[in-house]
Order: C-alpha cells, then sequence, then structure tokens
C-alpha cells in the first residue's frame, strides 16, 4: 500500500445497529475496522468517515436522530474528514473527489456498509474515477435481502456476490490480515 492510501469508513453510524434493518453477517466488522482505523492512525494516514444522512423522513438516517450519529468506537477524531451523502455512492454530489485529488491521493481502502449499497457503489465510482481501490472484505457487511421474486437471500451470499462484482473491474479485495501485513 501506498504510504498516503486512504482509510474510507463507510456509513458505519448507530442506525445501522436498528435490529429493523434484519439479520447480517460478519459480527466482527466494527472489530475489524478498529483494527484498520488504529493502523491508520497510527500511520498518520488519512482518514475519511462517511456519513449518510437521508431525505426520508422515516429512516434511521434522518437528521436529528441518534442513528446519525457515528457508531462510539468508530467515531472521527477532529483531523479526520467527514463527507456526508445523501445517496449510497459517496462521490454523488460530496465532494469527496475533489478532497482527495487536492491532497494527490490515488489508493483507497474501502470498508463500512453496506457491502452491496453503499460500498459497492462508492467501489464502483472511485474505480471509474481511476482510484487504485481495495476493499476490506472482512471490515464490511450487509444484511438479508429478498430479490425481485420474493426470495429470501441469506446476507453471507449478498456480500459474497457484491465482493465479486467489486473485483471484476473496480477494486482488489483483501481481508483485514491481508492488508495489515502489506502495509507493514
Amino acid at each position: 500500500m501506498t504510504p498516503d492510501a486512504a482509510l474510507i469508513i463507510i456509513d458505519m453510524q448507530k442506525g445501522m445497529c436498528n435490529p429493523g434493518l434484519g439479520r447480517r453477517n460478519n459480527p466482527d466488522a466494527e472489530r475489524n475496522v478498529q483494527r484498520l482505523l488504529q493502523a491508520w492512525r497510527q500511520a498518520q494516514r488519512p482518514v475519511i468517515h462517511i456519513r449518510h444522512i437521508s431525505r426520508t423522513p422515516s429512516s434511521v438516517f434522518w437528521p436529528g436522530q441518534s442513528g446519525c450519529e457515528f457508531q462510539v468506537a468508530l467515531a472521527p477524531l477532529e483531523d479526520e474528514y467527514v463527507s456526508e451523502k445523501n445517496v449510497p455512492d459517496a462521490f454523488a454530489n460530496s465532494g469527496l473527489e475533489r478532497w482527495l485529488r487536492a491532497r494527490a491521493i490515488n489508493q483507497l481502502l474501502i470498508v463500512g456498509v453496506i457491502t452491496n449499497n453503499s460500498v459497492e457503489s462508492t467501489v464502483r465510482s472511485a474505480g471509474c474515477l481511476g482510484f487504485d481501490v481495495i476493499v476490506g472484505a472482512d471490515a464490511c457487511y450487509t444484511f438479508d435481502q429478498k430479490d425481485l421474486n420474493g426470495r429470501l437471500w441469506p446476507a453471507e451470499d449478498v456480500h459474497a456476490l457484491s465482493l465479486a462484482n467489486m473485483a471484476l473491474d473496480y477494486a482488489t479485495v483483501r481481508d483485514v490480515n491481508q492488508i495489515l501485513e502489506q502495509q507493514a
């Protein structure tokens, strides 16, 4: 990994713990994000926190609700960049690309939630914009999901297919241990 590789943590907000979102995979994701966050802070590499602010009043991410707040263990420090978004893609109408380009950051490590939504859409945009993208596979998670025919897909399968989609053309997918070994 390059010395200035940025860690982008997507939507690790209290609202993601809402039981109404359903059953999820990867119960160790938060711990793995913390491991990466600690390593990035120790190495004084750039850290970017993405926060989803919903346009839907019934959402757990509606402004003013506790669901919008970052999870305490993953909260940004004062000198870490926070970018807000209203759609899954963290690059859409957010200024994130401009912030990265102004600092000549070309390599991104992306982690967070939801794997097949905000993570995947952000990774696809980053790849299309020419960034060198790495996804921390075990520092992401998703939820069970029904398809258009009503079939319920387990979160593990949704997660695996989303990672495969990202690995096709947009990113390198690694687990946290591999990433930390490469960083050392």
